[in-house]
């Protein structure tokens, strides 16, 4: 027969494991709301070129929408960006390094739109899109990666594709 110590700590190992459980399914239950969440390519613009080192960079602008009723925060986005189909480079938000508290809320039915500088580096391969983007042409840009989007308990990452003009 087990003594009433054993039955103590067993039961709080017991009760632990149980909430360890519940909040894992509790947390997992938010996944589906927050792959409602949606993400729009809203603008690029030249804000500046340094023809020296052949580079400009890019204001990258996404229109973010988020249809649940919570309060989300963008974590990260990795993106390719896309002139007239061709392939200009890899683009990145983040943040991460900022505690969640600190970072731009995504409100509960509500949007938001976030800025990225996007370096866009002139080299054979995309002279001609080079050339077009930073004289300001009509072009037609695309937006293809991922986003992390989070809430208090969870996270999750969904791809997107996004075409403007």
């Amino acid at each position: 027969m087990a003594s009433r110590g054993k039955v103590v700590i067993i039961a709080a190992f017991a009760g632990l494991g149980f909430m360890m459980v519940f909040f894992y399914l509790y947390a997992n239950s938010f996944q589906g709301d927050l792959n409602k969440v949606t993400i729009q390519l809203k603008s690029v613009n030249v804000l500046d070129e340094n023809k020296l080192d052949k580079r400009a960079h890019l204001n990258v602008r996404f229109y973010i929408q988020n249809p649940t009723s919570l309060v989300l925060t963008v974590s990260t986005i990795n993106y390719e960006l896309y002139s007239d189909g061709n392939n200009v480079g890899e683009g990145h938000f983040t943040t991460e390094d900022i505690p969640e508290a600190g970072r731009p809320p995504l409100f509960a039915n509500g949007n938001l739109t976030l800025s990225t500088t996007f370096e866009l580096v002139n080299d054979d391969k995309i002279s001609k899109e080079y050339l077009a983007i930073t004289t300001n042409q009509a072009l037609k840009y695309e937006a293809k990666g991922q986003i992390t989007i989070e809430s208090f308990l969870t996270a999750v990452t969904k791809d997107f594709d996004s075409t403007l003009g």
